[in-house]
C-alpha cells in the first residue's frame, strides 16, 4: 500500500498515497479527511495552520479537545479519553463503522498517527494517515481551502465491549511489573532518553530497560514511510524475539509512541502495546525507577 494507488473501492487501514487519496475523493464514496495538525508548544498553532490552508473538505481534530481526556496531574500529558466519551466525539465528526477516514497532519504524521491508533481503539478499521501529509498533497496538485468545515454530525459511535487484541494498551503498574520481560520502545528524540534535557516532563531519562525509536526514523528523506521492508528490518533488532503482542511503545505522552505502532503495522508487525501516560505519567511518580545514558 506504501505509495501505490489502490482501488476505490480498497479498504484503507494503514496508509494511503496521495494518488489513491484523489481516487476515493473523485468516487461516489468519498472518505472522511481529518486534519490533525498540533504543535506541543503552541496548543493553537495546528488549528491556526489549519484554518489558513487544509485538505479540501477536511474537518480539524484538536490533540488537547479532542483526543485526550481528563488531566490529572497523575496520568500524563495527553491521556486517553474514556471510548465512550470519544465514540461521541466521532459522531461529531460525521464517521460511522462504514466510514473510510483518511488522517493528516503537517508534522510527518506525528498527529495524525494518535488519531489512527485511537479510531483502532474505538474499533474502527477502515482508517489510514495520508503518507505524506498535506505537503506531499500540495506536491501532487491537490487543492486546498481555507477556513473551518463543518462535519455532518452522525449518532454516537457504536463502540464494541472491548478494542481488538490488536490494539491494546498497559498502565504504569503493569508496565512495571512487566520490565525485562517485554520489549519496550521509546519514540522520543535521542537526547530526550538518554536524559541531557527535558523541556516538558518532571523528570530526565528513560524507563528503564527501554530501546530508543525515534518516530521520525520511520520516515525517508521525502518525508513518507519508509517501505515496510526497510521498517521491518530497523524495527525487528528492537524488538529481538518477543512476537509484538509483547511490546510495549510509549513516548513523552502517549502520541509519537502511536507512530512507532502505525510504523510496525505497515511492517506487517501488528498487535503492539501503547501505554499512553508514558513518561510524562512515569516521571510524575517519584516512586518509579528512572535511567539516563
Amino acid at each position: 500500500m506504501n505509495g501505490k494507488a489502490m482501488p476505490v473501492d480498497s479498504v484503507f487501514t494503514t496508509l494511503i498515497s496521495v494518488r489513491a487519496l484523489q481516487a476515493l475523493i473523485a468516487s461516489g464514496s468519498p472518505p472522511v479527511v481529518i486534519d490533525a495538525s498540533f504543535d506541543l508548544t503552541d496548543a493553537a498553532a495546528g488549528e491556526r495552520a489549519y484554518l489558513g490552508a487544509h485538505l479540501h473538505g477536511a474537518l480539524y481534530v484538536h490533540l488537547d479537545r479532542d483526543l485526550c481526556g481528563t488531566k490529572t496531574g497523575h496520568n500524563g500529558r495527553h491521556p486517553l479519553p474514556d471510548r465512550a466519551a470519544f465514540a461521541a466525539t466521532v459522531g461529531r465528526f460525521g464517521i460511522t463503522p462504514t466510514t473510510q477516514v483518511v488522517a493528516c497532519d503537517r508534522q510527518g504524521a506525528m498527529f495524525a498517527a494518535r488519531l489512527w491508533w485511537m479510531l483502532r481503539w474505538l474499533g474502527h478499521a477502515p482508517v489510514a494517515v495520508l503518507d505524506g501529509g498535506l505537503a506531499a498533497w500540495q506536491a501532487a496538485g491537490g487543492a486546498v481551502d481555507s477556513g473551518a468545515v463543518h462535519a455532518k454530525a452522525q449518532a454516537t459511535y457504536p463502540i464494541t465491549a472491548e478494542p481488538s487484541p490488536l490494539v491494546r494498551t498497559v498502565d504504569a503498574d503493569t508496565l512495571q511489573g512487566q520490565l525485562g520481560r517485554v520489549a519496550l520502545i521509546d519514540a522520543r528524540a535521542p537526547e530526550r532518553f538518554r536524559g541531557d534535557v527535558e523541556p516538558l516532563d518532571a523528570q530526565a531519562g528513560h524507563i528503564p530497560g527501554a530501546h530508543n525509536r525515534f518516530f521520525k526514523d520511520n520516515l525517508g528523506l521525502d518525508g513518507r514511510f519508509k517501505p515496510p521492508d526497510a521498517l521491518r528490518a530497523e524495527l525487528l533488532p528492537l524488538i529481538g524475539a518477543h512476537p509484538a503482542c509483547e511490546v510495549v511503545h510509549q513516548c513523552g505522552s502517549g502520541v509519537t509512541a502511536c507512530h512507532n505502532l502505525l510504523a510496525m503495522a505497515v511492517a506487517g508487525l501488528d498487535g503492539a502495546a501503547l501505554y499512553a501516560g508514558s513518561w510524562s505519567e512515569w516521571s510524575a511518580d517519584p516512586l518509579r525507577p528512572v535511567a539516563r545514558g
